[in-house]
């Protein structure tokens, strides 16, 4: 056990010892030259530091810039949709009989009253021979009578059941016309026939589809926008229409209809637009991308989006101003309104205008207002002109729609405002 004690005391005495030496190596004084060495640049250092002081603060904060522009921008909204016929129409007979008369090709136009299917019309038309040959007698009985009432040969009664008799034999002249008549089957209006489901001979029951008729003159393009776009959708505006089976052209449809019932379903509302087809380029059932033109400003003050600093509800941008020398500007936080977004661009309808700069990089930099910058680029935005020509101009009404059509009155019947 005393061997164990005197082994304890010996380990915290070594202990002791090393952390002693080791304290003194880290603290000894250092030697006469050294000393004077390391005094003069202790000495050194804070003279260094008063020189680095009195050359001033430090060097504004460095941003990137753009300039406010102006250039053509459409108010706009995209769906898609189908194209129809202006008017269109499945003729059926609206009796059962023989085909015997087929007075159209397939494809062609034809004119409204024009006579495209004739049914066998034997028995009607002995039906109508026998309606005015009735007709006839009873006219004749009922002038006699009037002949004889007049000079008192009969009674009055006679004249009237004569005249009765009159009235029986034309109803029945004109059912036999109207059963006649069913038997035709006409264009109900101009337009171009479709292929045909029967022939010469078939029989045909009520109600049978014997061939479609189009008008191709106007095409109706129908689509739907969300509910939030039904206080800008008016009659006359201007739909920018694309097809993907006619790439590269693009018509113009002047809106004629809005449903004033909100779909339930999918929140939109339903837009029938009017497109001119006097050259019969575009086909019933076409798909289509609509690009709806609310409005178009052609002198739009627009930025780049990266320059907008949101705040809750609100926008923000910095705007530069001139300042003490001509490498210096001061930033000053202003608040907008921004209108239309486009890719990379933003529209700004309060807070700025043409000409002015404002900070699209290094706002993090700039504490509060007031304080200078420095400029280090004049960025461009993407798709910007360079200095000297204008900006370009966006899709719009001027660059889509084609020279008038010719043919007479726009066969839609509304004009684009």
């Amino acid at each position: 056990m005393a061997s164990k004690a005197i082994y304890t005391v010996i380990a915290v005495v070594g202990i002791a010892a090393a952390s002693g030496a080791a304290w003194w190596y880290q603290n000894k004084p250092a030697k006469p030259a050294e000393g004077g060495a390391a005094v003069a640049s202790a000495s050194a250092q804070p003279s260094g530091a008063s020189s680095g002081s009195s050359q001033g603060p430090a060097r504004p904060a460095a941003v990137e810039v753009a300039r406010v522009e102006t250039m053509k921008i459409t108010d706009e909204a995209q769906a898609v949709g189908s194209l129809r016929s202006r008017q269109s129409v499945v003729l059926k007979p609206e009796v059962s009989g023989r085909v015997t008369r087929l007075n159209f090709r397939d494809g062609e136009k034809v004119r409204r009253g024009q006579l495209l299917v004739q049914l066998d019309d034997q028995l009607p038309l002995a039906q109508l021979q026998q309606a005015r040959a009735e007709l006839s007698i009873a006219q004749a009985n009922h002038k006699r009578n009037q002949e004889l009432v007049a000079q008192n040969f009969i009674s009055k009664r006679s004249v009237d059941e004569s005249g009765a008799n009159l009235q029986v034999a034309q109803a029945k002249l004109s059912l036999a016309h109207a059963t006649a008549a069913r038997l035709r089957i006409v264009a109900p209006f101009d337009g171009v026939a479709g292929i045909r489901n029967v022939s010469v001979g078939d029989y045909l029951k009520d109600g049978a589809d014997i061939v479609n008729v189009e008008d191709l003159d106007a095409i109706l393009v129908d689509f739907r926008l969300p509910e939030r776009f039904q206080t800008k959708a008016r009659r006359g505006q201007t739909a920018l229409v694309e097809l993907d089976a006619l790439p590269g052209r693009t018509y113009a449809a002047v809106i004629q209809a809005i449903d004033p019932l909100v779909d339930a379903n999918g929140r939109s509302i339903g837009i029938r637009g009017c497109i001119d087809n006097r050259q019969m380029e575009l086909r019933p059932g076409m798909f289509a991308r609509i690009t709806a033109v609310f409005g178009e400003r052609d002198n739009a003050r627009v930025i780049p989006e990266e320059a907008i600093v949101p705040q809750g509800t609100r926008q923000f941008v910095i705007r530069l101003v001139d300042g003490p020398d001509q490498d210096t500007k001061i930033a000053q936080r202003i608040e907008v309104k921004v209108g239309v977004r486009r890719p990379g661009r933003v529209e700004i309808t309060e807070g700025l205008q043409p000409g002015e700069t404002v900070v699209t990089a290094g706002q993090q930099r700039i504490q509060k207002d007031g304080v200078p910058v420095r400029v280090v680029e004049l960025s461009r935005p993407p798709g910007a002109a360079p200095a000297g020509q204008g900006a370009p101009a966006a899709k719009g009404i001027s660059a889509a729609v084609a020279a008038p059509r010719p043919g007479g009155a726009n066969p839609c019947g509304a004009s684009r405002t």
